[in-house]
Parts: C-alpha cells; structure tokens; sequence
C-alpha cells in the first residue's frame, strides 16, 4: 500500500496530465462527428484484429474437435450415399431410407488408429473399435485414399487389422480401366509398393493405370482405390505389378470399417453350392 501511495506521489504530476488529456479527448470526440468517427473506425479496427487474432487462436485447438465432426459426418455420408447407389430403380425417395428398398450393401464405421506397423514382414494396426461397437472379423478397412487392411481378432473396445504390408495379405484387385483382375500381395520390402499378381499377358496396362478392389470377395466394396502402377514385371507366364499406394502407410490416423451386410448371406450360399 504505500509503495502505491508513493508511486501517486511521485508522478502525480504526470498522472494529472494524463488525466486532462483525457477530459480534453472526451469532449473533442463527443463534441466533433469527425473526430468521433474516426475514433470509432479505429477503436473497430483495433478489437476486430484483436477478435480475428483470438479466433484463430480458438479455432486452432479446436482442430481436434472439428477433424473428429468431419470424420463423423464423412462416415454419414459414406453410409447415405450406399444406400442411394445401391438401389436397383433409379427413383429417388429422400423421406424413406431402409436397407431392404435400397439393398444397401455395406455401412462404414469410423475408427481411429492406437497403433501401426510398417517396418515387418507381417504388419499389424491396432484401433479404437470393438465388438461393443459391431465390428467383427473380416472386414474392410479404408480411408479416403484407398485400402488399409482387414480385421484379424477382435476383442470388446479394440480390433487387430491385418495390414495389406502383410506376406499373408492377399486381396481381389483389378484394373480400373478394365476387367482383368490378380490377387494383391506384398513382398516385404518397401511400404509404398504392393504387387499385383496374375494379370493375363493380354490385358492392356500401363505404368500410371489405376488399381482398385475387383469386389469379388465378401470383404471388400469394389471400386476401392489401391494405387497407380509403377512397374511391369513380364518374366512370368502372367505379368506381375509393381504398385505404388496411393496411401502413405507410415502415415495414417483416421479409417473406417467396412461392414459387409451381405457376407453371411453370400458365404451359406457358396457353401451349400459346394456341397
């Protein structure tokens, strides 16, 4: 307290300057429309810099929050637009949605990645969905640019995924630009590159062709984007692929697992025409 006392008494001169400069601002500005309008024009610049400043701020530790919404709402969509695509008549019904009108095929549920390998021969993700959430074995995982793996075990709040960097991974692939189709594999040395096997010497490819999933298994949609080819081995009776993911598979975060709503359906029939 009287270390203020003595700070008042020691610029008390020029704190009593300040003061009728003040007064003396107040009355020009009340009393002049130029000089209020230009007070206020400044005063407007001032805090809306302050504003857009901690708006900024704001919004960037917010980026958690916000990535997690467009994830959602991307799963959303995902499952609205299978439902739509995959109808068998072209009418459009948007105020009734049901799985048996529109035989939808497949749902999405978005998951995030605790854990990923990329550095083995045989590779291994680990995410934050379980059975509690629906997911089962034998899944698809994707993202947005393209295929990630396939659910291995399983537990309450967590699924291995068998990544496609996998020496036991073996995925139904095809052409895009056409119908020939191989089996995808990978031989263990660079995290970039897949290969596709069995290509018929006859189908027309070349290097930058577009691979995606052929949709003849029970895992995976058709159409799935995989990668470009990036080479074309011609020493064996078939060709074989080099295929560079469109996927960089040491960084990713956010998938989503693919439900299959016609797997058991399809596999009992299979079994039945077996016998």
């Amino acid at each position: 307290m009287q270390q203020l006392i003595y700070f008042f008494r020691k610029y008390k001169y020029f704190l009593f300057f300040l003061l009728l400069e003040f007064i003396a601002l107040f009355f020009t500005i009340n009393n002049n429309n130029f000089h209020r309008s230009k007070f206020i024009s400044s005063a407007n610049e001032i805090t809306g810099g302050l504003y857009e400043k901690t708006t900024q701020i704001s919004n960037y530790f917010n980026l958690k929050s916000q990535n997690e919404e467009l994830i959602l709402e991307n799963k959303n969509l995902k499952n609205l637009l299978e439902k739509y695509t995959s109808k068998e008549d072209s009418t459009v019904r948007v105020s009734v949605i049901d799985t048996i009108n529109y035989q939808q095929k497949y749902t999405y549920t978005e998951a995030k990645i605790y854990s990923n390998n990329f550095n083995n021969p045989n590779n291994f993700i680990l995410l934050n969905k379980g059975k509690n959430h629906g997911i089962n074995i034998e899944m698809a995982v994707v993202n947005s640019k393209g295929i990630i793996g396939i659910t291995e075990d399983v537990s309450a709040n967590y699924v291995r995924v068998q990544s496609i960097l996998n020496s036991n991974s073996k995925i139904n692939a095809k052409l895009k630009n056409s119908s020939h189709f191989g089996t995808l594999i990978w031989d263990g040395k660079d995290y970039n590159i897949v290969q596709l096997e069995d290509i018929p010497k006859q189908a027309a490819i070349k290097v930058g062709d577009t691979i995606i999933t052929g949709g003849m298994s029970t895992i995976f949609p058709a159409g799935i984007l995989i990668g470009t080819i990036q080479k074309i081995n011609t020493e064996s009776s078939n060709n074989s692929l080099d295929i560079k993911l469109f996927n960089d598979m040491s960084n990713i975060d956010n998938v989503y697992i693919v439900t299959a709503l016609d797997k058991e359906e399809i596999r009992t029939l299979n079994n039945t025409i077996n016998e």
